[in-house]
């Protein structure tokens, strides 16, 4: 039975696309194909906001939003997922994800997080701003992990809708977040819901307050170091958390990292 091959796309700043380490990743994985697409920071740079956290305003956490133009018009359905994750399942099922009609994000969504807390007082106490939900089931996504529909976005012009929030943000602060919020504004209501399996998200905990986190109850079939620690920190630090583990033994930058190629 013939199989679709997977194309892995590795986005990287312009400025470090020259120390990739493509050797390190084609001898891990020699049967792996996968293209490097540098990201023009220049073309973002222009529009950030401080955030809350320092790390979430590099430019790379946006170039998410500009996928459609980064790659090839030929390319028009990707999987994202962010540097801090690790697979345990196929993902040629993520990747399949229905996504009916014109709908072109697909994420596991968390209705019952407090979707209000992700932007301003300033934003909520605004019927101009608030009524952007309007006749919208809001609920929050973790931008991590996403199926795209490329040709769909490039259609609907969602790259210049985000720039548009961040823009007004360089004007008027509406939220303090980095990169998620204008996504959200866009597209919460507005996507195709992924089980929740797909992105175990959280597990970075805090390192400033030394929290670890576990996994939430249910399957897994994605595990996700979002929030404010990192794996590699802490190992680095001889600090690791539990899971930290088994994050370890898929570290190509670390020595003891193996990895058994197939």
């Amino acid at each position: 039975m013939s199989r679709t091959p997977l194309i892995v796309l590795l986005l990287v700043c312009a400025a470090a696309a020259a120390a990739l380490p493509e050797d390190t990743v084609r001898a891990s994985f020699p049967s792996l194909a996968f293209r490097v697409y540098p990201f023009d920071e220049s073309r973002v740079s222009g529009l950030i906001s401080t955030s809350i956290r320092g790390a979430l305003d590099r430019p790379l956490n946006y170039a998410r939003s500009y996928l459609a133009s980064t790659l090839p018009s030929c390319v028009r359905r990707v999987v994202y997922l962010d540097s801090d994750v690790v697979l345990t399942d196929d993902i040629a099922a993520l990747a399949a994800t229905p996504l009916p009609g014109e709908t072109a994000v697909a994420a596991p969504e968390y209705c019952g997080a407090n979707f209000t807390a992700y932007f301003t007082p300033g934003f909520w106490g605004s019927p101009a701003l608030s009524e952007t939900f309007a006749g919208r089931r809001a609920c929050y996504f973790n931008t991590g992990v996403m199926v795209l529909d490329l040709s769909r976005w490039r259609r609907a012009g969602y790259t210049a809708q985000i720039e548009e929030w961040m823009e007004l943000q360089k004007r008027v602060r509406i939220y303090e977040l980095g990169s998620l919020p204008p996504f959200l504004l866009v597209f919460a209501g507005r996507i195709a819901a992924v089980d929740h399996r797909w992105n175990q998200h959280g597990l970075g905990g805090d390192n400033y307050r030394g929290l670890c986190r576990g996994l939430h109850a249910g399957a897994v079939s994605l595990l996700h170091w979002s929030g404010k620690g990192k794996p590699w920190d802490r190992l680095d630090a001889g600090r690791p958390c539990p899971l930290d583990a088994v994050w370890s033994k898929y570290d190509l930058l670390r020595p003891a990292a193996g990895i058994e190629s197939s």
